[in-house]
């Protein structure tokens, strides 16, 4: 196709840092996002007690009017998207021209609103309601509240595919721009921590136990003693935009999405399958017109878990072979969900600009399962071109984008 997608702008609140300095020196020097959560200990049976929280964001910042409306998941998808526009210097006056839109997505509606409403309801009764409350406990609540903020007359989406749905988000946003329907689209993700998450987790013997008293040396991505995830909140936004549009207007270009895939294993709810992995990334090869040599740097959905790491491992080596470097950047934040593939398209950016390769913290010894796989321990100085960021989701559905430097 004649048109092009390249990234202009992002916004970023994560557990290691909310600009790019910080995170660039978070990544550098192995500085973990990961803390003890004493606040979860009034929950019984509840065998994990860390987690990653975003700092150094206020939240009455954002004015009133629309923050009545929004919990925290959507508080943090407002403020990426805030510093996303800042950073693209896009004019606010192209909002309305309804030739921009915004996919953002989110896992589930705000757990805390959603605690709220019950135990309002409960305790006091139906009069005792916000009227607000619903309307921060939507599951499009982070989208249709950005929307509203900035003034969006475009198309508005929210994904919601667990683990997948800001790499969904950004997809969707590179084929509606490839398309035509769009000239900007903003696109990413969000998620709120909240212990109810680590509950679901914890359910499914998915969560990290065995660190509690020493929270910055989990989760382990790929290592021999990993035992499962720790669960985070953050939120990303890049700005798409086709790229004659962006020159137009002389917007600085940081990036350029090459190629997208996502696909279902459609064989089970939460055990991930090699096959679907593997033939997601091979399609997002074919999408990009590329070839597994082309790509310089891998950033793996890789979350701690004991069943998944090891799948994805020999998924990778499938398709890309033993020489291309491979890190997962969840050994430094945690799993934040529907925020992590916006959030780690954000460093990649950021790795890509500043010419080095993040390894996975915590990876002391690789598992036999998965070995292969060129998976980075330390800092690698090297300037890579090409990058491809993996996110596979409950439900069996996957996805694989792929980025250029400018």
């Amino acid at each position: 196709m004649s048109r092009r997608v390249v990234i202009t702008g992002w916004g970023a609140l994560t557990p290691i840092g909310n600009d790019a300095d910080t995170i660039a020196t978070a990544l550098r020097t192995g500085r973990s996002g990961i803390r003890a959560m004493p606040e979860w200990n009034s929950w019984a049976d509840l065998h994990t007690k860390v987690g990653g929280v975003v700092e150094g964001f206020d939240e009455k910042t954002i004015p009133r009017e629309f923050r009545r409306s929004m919990s925290r998941v959507a508080q943090l998808a407002a403020e990426a998207a805030r510093r996303a526009m800042a950073s693209s210097r896009l004019p606010a006056e192209l909002m309305g021209s309804g030739r921009v839109g915004l996919s953002i997505g989110q896992t589930v509606a705000a757990p805390s609103a959603t605690q709220l409403y019950f135990d309002t309801l409960r305790a006091e009764g139906v009069r005792a309601l916000k009227s607000t409350t619903f309307l921060q406990m939507m599951s499009h609540s982070a989208a249709a509240n950005v929307a509203l903020m900035l003034g969006c007359k475009g198309r508005v989406w929210s994904p919601a595919a667990a683990c997948a749905s800001s790499s969904q988000a950004i997809g969707q946003g590179f084929e509606t721009l490839l398309a035509g329907a769009q000239d900007v689209m903003l696109c990413g993700g969000s998620e709120e921590l909240h212990a109810t998450t680590a509950i679901t987790f914890d359910i499914v013997q998915g969560t990290s136990r065995a660190f509690n008293d020493s929270p910055t040396r989990t989760p382990r991505p790929f290592d021999a003693r990993r035992d499962g995830l720790a669960v985070a909140e953050g939120a990303g936004v890049v700005v798409l935009e086709e790229r004659e549009h962006a020159l137009r207007r002389g917007a600085e270009i940081l990036g350029e999405v090459l190629g997208f895939a996502t696909t279902c294993d459609g064989e089970h709810m939460s055990s991930p399958a090699r096959a679907g992995m593997s033939k997601t990334i091979a399609l997002a090869l074919e999408s990009a017109g590329l070839k597994a040599g082309d790509i310089g740097y891998v950033n793996a959905h890789a979350t701690g878990t004991p069943t998944g790491d090891g799948v994805e491992a020999q998924a990778t080596l499938e398709v890309l072979g033993a020489q291309v470097p491979v890190s997962s950047t969840k050994g430094h934040t945690g799993h934040t969900l529907a925020a992590c593939g916006a959030i780690e398209t954000v460093f990649c950016l950021v790795m890509m600009q500043r010419g080095f390769l993040a390894p996975t913290l915590n990876l002391e010894q690789v598992a036999d399962d998965c070995a292969g796989p060129n998976l980075l321990r330390e800092v690698r100085e090297q300037r890579v071109t090409r990058v491809m960021s993996n996110n596979f989701a409950f439900g069996g559905v996957n996805t694989s984008l792929i980025f250029a430097a400018p």
